[in-house]
């Protein structure tokens, strides 16, 4: 491809340890430039299972300009196809997520099995070839119940490693046997790597994230050592310890995994939660009184995991949280966020989804405001990048070195 000499000098001038210039944030062609090396070339996490539980079952994603249609099908596999028949490109499911027999073009009712191929196409005559009019497929992949596709054409080949990393980690939870209780999208006027950015660190979580911290130890994301706080530290670290010991003798993987320079990027840990902590809500007890998988203990801390470039995820004992993340323009990012819970808990009785939901909705509200006052301030003639915290906002710069690196690769910088 073509590219700019000034996109190219952005790339290579980038300072180690301080945040992007603002074309990364504001320009549409940088942001062209994101979709095209970065979403469309990477394993992207779009949906979870519990999305189609059922053959039939489909969710649509919208994706660096392409509509992906993800479908459960008769043998209960998960496929994914670029949404658009195989006639004259219609598209072919226009809902968010719905549940069909076979997937039927709303045009001219050519029909497609869950499993892609054509199976009827009325007045199209003797020497039509329906198998060459499957529908076109693109790659997916479930990773302990979350769904990720790739549109390229030779997907990443290190999602095995992810795999076999986050495997033991994750399959306790039991993602495939939970249900979806909860679904909030919000649209935050701001470029997606700020919305990244803003995850990848909480130096700015005690002054803004009150509901938050409820649960969270502040030692637990990264802290400048001072004698103030040395003995609240320390406390940290043997707790640390004491409950790894006991997880591991539970086969719940605690130590921390960073491979987040990976091409397919990605970091997990286990945590203890403050106050003896039971879940991320706004008491640090369980949400749902059905715990997760075969669990019979509800102190099991918060088990975070990050992906290169659009998600992270909080699994705990009770439920789990997920979010990923969609670019919509350069100055436009959607935000989804899903709450799961034990499939046979039941709502009312089991958990209460206002309680459920209360810390991320929060978070998520204050989150936004953050981001759309960078967004605003990086439009400024004064904004140059400035210097990330060694202690704090480690996490910011292995993103956006991950994010300069792929980009590099892509353009030849």
């Amino acid at each position: 491809m073509t590219v700019s000499v000034d996109i190219r000098a952005l790339i290579e001038r980038r300072k180690q340890g301080y945040s992007l210039e603002a074309p990364f944030y504001r320009s549409e062609e940088i942001f062209a430039l994101d979709m095209e090396a970065i979403f469309r070339k990477h394993w992207i996490h779009v949906a979870i299972e519990p999305d189609i539980p059922e053959p039939g079952d489909y969710v649509t994603v919208e994706l660096a300009g392409e509509s992906v249609l993800i479908v459960r099908d008769d043998d209960m596999s998960v496929r994914a196809f670029h949404n658009v028949c195989r006639h004259r490109g219609a598209r072919l499911c226009n809902e968010d997520k719905g549940t069909v027999g076979n997937i039927v073009c709303p045009y001219h009712s050519w029909t497609y099995n869950l499993s892609g191929a054509l199976m009827f196409a009325e007045h199209m005559g003797e020497k039509f070839d329906r198998c060459k009019h499957s529908l076109k497929s693109v790659h997916v992949e479930s990773l302990g119940g979350l769904i990720f596709v790739c549109l390229a054409e030779e997907p990443p080949a290190d999602f095995a490693v992810m795999r076999a990393a986050m495997e033991p980690y994750l399959l306790p939870h039991d993602l495939v046997n939970c249900k979806i209780a909860a679904q909030v999208d919000i649209i935050e006027e701001g470029n997606w790597k700020l919305t990244m950015e803003n995850n990848r660190e909480c130096y700015h979580c005690v002054a803004n994230h009150p509901e938050l911290t409820i649960s969270l130890y502040e030692y637990g994301f990264g802290y400048q050592p001072s004698p103030a706080n040395a003995e609240g530290m320390a406390a940290f670290e043997r707790t640390c310890v004491e409950r790894a010991a006991q997880w591991e003798a539970m086969s719940l993987p605690s130590v921390e995994v960073e491979r987040l320079s990976d091409v397919t990027g990605f970091r997990t840990q286990r945590l203890p939660l403050d106050r003896e902590g039971e879940s991320q809500t706004l008491d640090a007890k369980v949400a749902s009184k059905k715990l997760l998988g075969e669990f019979r203990q509800a102190d099991l801390g918060g088990l975070s995991f990050w992906t290169q470039p659009n998600s992270w995820h909080h699994f705990m004992s009770d439920h789990i949280v997920t979010f990923s993340v969609i670019p919509l323009s350069a100055g436009k990012t959607l935000v989804r966020t899903k709450w799961l819970v034990h499939k046979d808990a039941v709502e009312g009785v089991d958990y209460d989804v206002e309680n459920l939901t209360a810390v991320w909705n929060a978070t998520n509200a204050q989150d936004r405001t953050l981001v759309e006052y960078s967004q605003r301030g990086a439009g400024s003639s004064a904004y140059e990048p400035g210097p990330y915290s060694p202690f704090t906002e480690g996490l910011v710069e292995k993103f956006c070195d991950w994010y300069i690196r792929r980009l590099g690769a892509h353009v030849g910088a």
